[in-house]
């Protein structure tokens, strides 16, 4: 299984950028897809995931700047990041979790499979 995510880069405050995560080696449509983010000094946190198409959760931090979708038939996940602030700066990246393996996804230890990470910076 591998998950490459990109996308990331260097924006101001108020930007927008849209990542990507490609999926292979499993049945997409059976994993629930996350994204989730790390800043220098802080732990891993959740951002939000992708159930299905149509069941999506965030954090309320970035509810109503991001959104995430999917597409199965390419086996690809994006996060559409609005609004951007500098305390959106970290390390995103993606992650797969079986559906119905657990009902907990929010949590990074609850993911099987991640991708490298693709860094997000937000000037001031």
């Amino acid at each position: 299984v591998q998950l490459q995510a990109s996308g990331g880069g260097l924006v101001q405050t108020g930007g927008s950028l849209r990542l990507s995560c490609a999926a292979s080696g499993l049945t997409f449509s059976s994993y629930n897809m996350g994204w989730f983010r790390q800043a220098p000094g802080k732990e891993r946190e959740f951002v939000a995931v992708s159930r299905s198409s149509s069941i999506t959760y965030y954090a309320d931090s970035v509810k109503g700047r991001f959104t995430i979708s999917r597409d199965n038939a390419k086996g690809t996940v994006f996060l559409q990041m609005n609004g951007l602030k500098p305390g959106d700066t970290a390390v995103y990246y993606c992650a797969a979790q079986l559906r119905y393996s657990t009902n907990n996804v929010y949590s990074p230890s609850e993911y099987t499979y991640w991708g490298q990470g693709t860094q997000v910076t937000v000037s001031s």
